[in-house]
């Protein structure tokens, strides 16, 4: 009975070992093959080896570098934009208690539209013609209406505030399920001491909500750096004028399924997992600081 017992769990894993060895594993692996094959999926047979000929192509194209560049110059305006404002709106609502539920759904809206919709609401409204820029203008702001998707340096920290609206709702969720497992007695505690709002935020809050404040981080820079749909959208496989909306996949997709080199297209994807997982370590190193 006990054998049998401890098998159960395992039963339980068994689609998600599936799914982890079919669809996490084995093209990881396979990638990691083709890294070192020239491969041409037009003509298979040709197919040969080249040892570190794709990674020393790769390494030396500017372009990879620069589509890097774009994406982590998005992603600082991402992080920083989005963590804050989601920080912000679960401490609103975490001192609101009339209405509560209705302003949490109000602000959860953006998540679950679809990402397509959202995308023609919000270049709508980033328009030249549109009203946040003809707001912007009629009160001085600006002095008059560019079409961002044609400039070199704003597609990135526009899509970055597009990702922010769309995707701060997620974070503010982990937010609120930290801040309410927080115990209570600190606070009565603290007021007690006669301590601010501000204070309590500070000395309490932040410091007993650490752990989800290292996962939203930790999640923003994994899925932050594979960002397709958004650019996708807006610039095809091109990545717009000047290349400067081209991020680390567009670029793999452009080298795969346009140029069809398939080998080349694999070092891509695997050098950007490589970085992706340094900054990760990196920032969950820096953000774990003093924990010990």
């Amino acid at each position: 009975m006990k054998l049998k017992q401890n098998w159960i769990p395992y039963l339980f894993l068994t689609p998600w070992i599936l799914y982890f060895l079919v669809f996490l594993l084995y093209p990881f692996f396979l990638s990691f093959q083709n890294s070192f094959l020239d491969i041409n999926v037009l003509n298979p047979e040709n197919t040969r080896f080249v040892g570190l000929g794709n990674w020393i192509t790769v390494v030396a194209d500017d372009k990879f570098w620069l589509s890097l560049f774009n994406v982590l110059f998005n992603q600082i305006i991402f992080v920083t934009l989005s963590f804050f404002i989601a920080l912000a709106a679960a401490l609103m609502l975490n001192e609101i208690s009339v209405l509560a539920s209705l302003f949490r759904t109000i602000l959860f809206v953006p998540v679950i539209t679809s990402i397509t919709v959202a995308m023609i609401i919000f270049d709508f409204l980033a328009a030249p013609t549109g009203p946040v820029q003809s707001a912007l203008v009629s009160s001085g702001v600006m002095e008059q209406s560019v079409f961002w998707k044609f400039e070199q340096w704003l597609p990135m920290p526009v899509i970055a505030v597009f990702s922010s609206w769309k995707w701060f709702g997620v974070q503010m969720i982990i937010f609120l399920g930290g801040i309410a497992s927080v115990n209570k007695s600190l606070y009565e505690a603290a007021d007690l001491d006669g301590a601010s709002w501000w204070r309590k935020v500070t000395a309490i809050t932040l410091p007993m909500i650490k752990p989800q404040i290292v996962f939203v981080l930790t999640i923003n820079i994994i899925n932050g750096l594979q960002m397709f749909v958004e650019v996708f959208m807006n610039f095809d496989l091109q990545g717009g004028p000047y290349n400067a909306a081209l991020t680390p996949v567009l670029y793999l997709y452009q080298t795969g399924f346009e140029q069809m080199k398939m080998g080349q297209a694999s070092t891509i994807g695997l050098l950007l997992a490589l970085i992706i997982y340094a900054l990760t370590m990196m920032q969950i190193k820096l953000t774990s600081k003093g924990d010990h």
